[in-house]
């Protein structure tokens, strides 16, 4: 049986990793590098960088602080946040990223993630998803860009899909209901893109305790969790989480 993954995300903005709660009242809580440093330290399996400002602002990926936290971690690193060229690409996998993540860019262009996924392979490129529940949807959720702020008209199961067709290796699904809450993933969301599309799907959104990743990795039927709030507030650490689950009987690797 494949290991489900422990993924933790840092949030970036102007430089410093901070936390909101469904993409509002955001704070600062750190360093980005002395954070990604500490986390490989207790044994995360990857690491995700968003810049959740760079595709507002209509800026490229901060290559200086991608390289910097590159310099602190030696395992897989997905970077996001203004990647909007085949150039910044390039440039953010030179500074020291496996992969990148496109999201809104994706949405605006989404010729970039074939692009990507022939020159860089598909495992390189990730769609970053942020789908809200809405009634309206034929999946019952919409897509958001630009960190949350606009809607599209795009369905989530069916944009997670073509992006899938499209190139993209992975994709990191973001609930916004759900994102900051700690309460639990949204695994009917989850269920739902896991079940739509051959690659693997990260959950990202409501982790608040160990069982609640174990639902998300077995009810919701993902490859992996994400989570941000839990390990950021110094409640839980990696290496717990990963025992918890374990003692549940989620297959994790070790620390």
């Amino acid at each position: 049986m494949l290991k489900k993954r422990i993924i933790i995300c840092l949030d970036v903005k102007d430089g410093r990793t901070t936390k909101g709660v469904k993409f509002l009242n955001n704070v600062d809580i750190g360093d980005p590098v002395d954070m990604a440093a500490e986390y490989y330290r207790q044994g995360v399996d990857e690491l995700v960088f968003y810049d959740i400002i760079a595709s507002a602002r209509g800026r490229g990926p901060i290559l200086d602080l991608i390289a910097r936290v590159a310099s602190q971690v030696f395992i897989p690193f997905c970077v996001g946040g203004g990647i909007g060229s085949m150039e910044d690409i390039r440039a953010a996998i030179l500074a020291g990223a496996e992969k990148v993540s496109l999201n809104s860019q994706a949405v605006k262009n989404p010729a970039l993630i074939t692009q990507g996924a022939r020159v860089f392979g598909n495992q390189c490129i990730v769609l970053g998803m942020d789908a809200k529940h809405d009634p309206a949807m034929p999946s019952g959720y919409r897509v958001y860009i630009n960190g949350g702020r606009v809607p599209t008209d795009l369905d989530a199961k069916a944009w997670a899909e073509r992006a899938v067709s499209l190139g993209a290796g992975e994709i990191v699904l973001n609930s916004m209901d759900a994102d900051g809450t700690r309460e639990g993933y949204d695994n009917t969301l989850n269920r739902m893109i896991s079940r739509s599309v051959p690659v693997p799907v990260i959950a990202s959104g409501g982790g608040g305790t160990p069982a609640h990743l174990r639902d998300a990795l077995t009810v919701g039927e993902a490859d992996a969790a994400l989570i941000a709030s839990m390990t950021h507030s110094g409640e839980y650490t990696v290496g717990g989480i990963k025992r918890d689950l374990a003692a549940m009987g989620v297959p994790v690797r070790p620390v």
